[in-house]
């Protein structure tokens, strides 16, 4: 009987750890009790901060300045520091570290000579040192970003850029923009130019306090970029520069924002015969409006009519660009104009530029009115994509071209701004081959999803071959830039050729007029509404 007990117990046993092992088997096959889990995580060294420390070592060492080894003097205020903390500097590194005289020394004075760095920016660059973390106020970020960088903190430098790319708007652009020319943070140069080039037409345009700021180079760069947004057509761009100059010769004259300058008519009402850049007073200007396109001014009467008024730019100037239009219209008029191709350098360089603002979510048709060599073409937003036709009413034959198919190149571009008027989103289609038949219609381009209204549209055209004038003045512009002549700035090209071609589609559709409207002959006319819209 005990027996038999015994094989019964021995065999329940042999069943229960039987069964368990099995247990134990598919619990670890489904990833175990967790104990080896638990035992790698007890054995992984966790690293926690303890914030008190950086705290307690900033306020007694930096605050307090206990135990102080050395003493810096600077802008009339001395600080009790140490060389351990300073030594983080390059700056204080190699003079602790060199054959300076200071190395041996408790007490550096350091001569500030740069304008920008004030008591405040010392005192937070050199609490920076001793803590973790810093805390940068976009009000006087400039000064930190000079202070930082005359002790080369790269890392400190680094913050202050990313800082001025987060705040950069209407108010710190231009001086953003000149501080990191001056301290060479590309970065925030690039940045701050990209926002000047967006918002120059389409919000710096009279507005003094902030327009004044630019200076000659900046201004010279901005009209001649082809990623310039302007606003209607080319000939805002010398209005606006007429606006800028004026600002520049009569300081204490300040308009409100939105106004005419008290002395903007001052250029038209000069008894002179000699045209203003021509003068000893507008000499300082002609580089700047040599950066305008001359052939993109001179499209409809009145615009020429205010040139001719103002007479600032030398009528000698404008021969040239007249003699070439003149050429381009013979040229079409006989049939005898080619296909255009060019690199895209040279498209940039000289293409027409125009845009406009939408507002809201909705239909638009628009024209930009003027010559553009006997092509009407009417632009339309159907709120997800921007297409062109070439409008053609027998009413109007004696003004547009009678070619069956004209062709032409065009680049757009759209952008979306945040409540700051920075870049939210930026679409831009390559350089498009287009030939389009009379009343014949395409498609350039889907709005991306992420562009959202207002949206600001900027197009460049070129509709006649450019000239070996321009071919050979973009050559030598892209020889300059690639040996580091040219100024910096423009935003860099490829070239790319042929074109991408895109074929047209018909559709039907009601258009305004082909003018669009009566123009004024005054002066002020030069701000008139360019586009028509439907």
């Amino acid at each position: 009987m005990g027996n038999v007990i015994n094989k019964l117990g021995s065999s329940v046993s042999q069943s229960v750890r039987g069964r368990k092992r099995k247990r134990e088997d598919e619990s670890t096959d489904d990833g175990g009790d967790g104990s080896d889990l638990l035992d790698k995580s007890l054995q992984t060294p966790k690293r926690k901060k303890l914030v008190s420390t950086a705290k307690y070592i900033y306020q007694a060492l930096f605050k307090e300045e206990r135990n102080s080894d050395v003493t810096v003097h600077a802008l009339g205020k001395q600080w009790h520091l140490h060389k351990v903390y300073l030594s983080q500097s390059p700056y204080f590194a190699s003079m602790f570290n060199g054959s300076w005289r200071e190395s041996d020394e408790d007490y550096v004075h350091i001569e500030i000579i740069d304008p920008k760095i004030t008591i405040e920016s010392l005192y937070s660059v050199f609490g920076s040192l001793y803590m973790d973390e810093v805390v940068l106020d976009p009000k006087v970020i400039i000064s930190t970003l000079a202070t930082a960088t005359l002790f080369q903190l790269d890392s400190l430098i680094d913050r202050c850029a990313e800082v001025m790319v987060e705040t950069t708007n209407a108010e710190t652009a231009v001086l953003y923009y000149e501080a990191a020319c001056e301290y060479g943070v590309k970065s925030v140069k690039q940045s701050t130019f990209n926002w000047l080039l967006v918002n120059l037409l389409s919000f710096y345009f009279r507005a003094p306090k902030w327009l004044r700021l630019i200076s000659f180079e900046l201004m010279e760069q901005l009209a001649s970029s082809a990623d310039l947004y302007v606003v209607q057509t080319e000939f805002t761009v010398y209005t606006l520069l007429r606006y800028w100059m004026a600002l520049k010769l009569f300081p204490d004259e300040s308009p409100t924002d939105g106004a005419e300058h008290p002395k903007e008519r001052y250029f038209s009402e000069r008894t002179s015969s000699v045209p203003f850049l021509c003068t000893p007073e507008g000499a300082p200007y002609e580089r700047v409006f040599r950066a305008l396109r001359l052939p993109n001014l001179l499209n409809h009467h009145v615009d020429i009519r205010v040139l001719r008024q103002d007479n600032i730019i030398p009528v000698e100037w404008l021969h040239k660009p007249l003699m070439q239009q003149w050429n381009s219209v013979l040229t079409i008029d006989q049939s005898l104009d080619k296909q255009i191709e060019c690199e895209d350098r040279v498209f940039l360089a000289s293409c027409i530029r125009c845009g406009r603002v939408l507002n809201e979510n909705v239909l638009h048709k628009w024209r930009w009115t003027g010559f553009h060599y006997g092509l009407d073409l009417l632009l339309s937003s159907d709120t997800r994509s921007l297409r062109i036709r070439r409008h053609h009413r027998t009413e109007h034959e004696r003004l547009l071209s009678l070619r069956v198919t004209r062709q032409f190149l065009v680049r757009v571009s759209l952008a979306s701004l945040n409540e700051l008027r920075q870049i939210k989103h930026q679409q831009t289609s390559p350089i498009l081959s287009i030939a389009l038949e009379k009343n014949e219609e395409t498609q350039l381009v889907v709005f991306d999803r992420e562009l959202t209204f207002p949206l600001l549209v900027s197009i460049n055209m070129m509709l006649v071959a450019p000239s070996e004038e321009a071919v050979a003045s973009s050559k030598s512009a892209t020889e300059a830039k690639e040996s580091g002549e040219s100024s910096a700035g423009t935003a860099p090209t490829n070239d790319r050729s042929p074109h991408r071609s895109v074929d047209g589609g018909n559709s039907n559709g009601t258009v305004e007029s082909l003018d669009g409207g009566n123009s004024s002959a005054s002066s002020s006319s030069s701000n008139r509404l360019l586009a028509t819209e439907s």
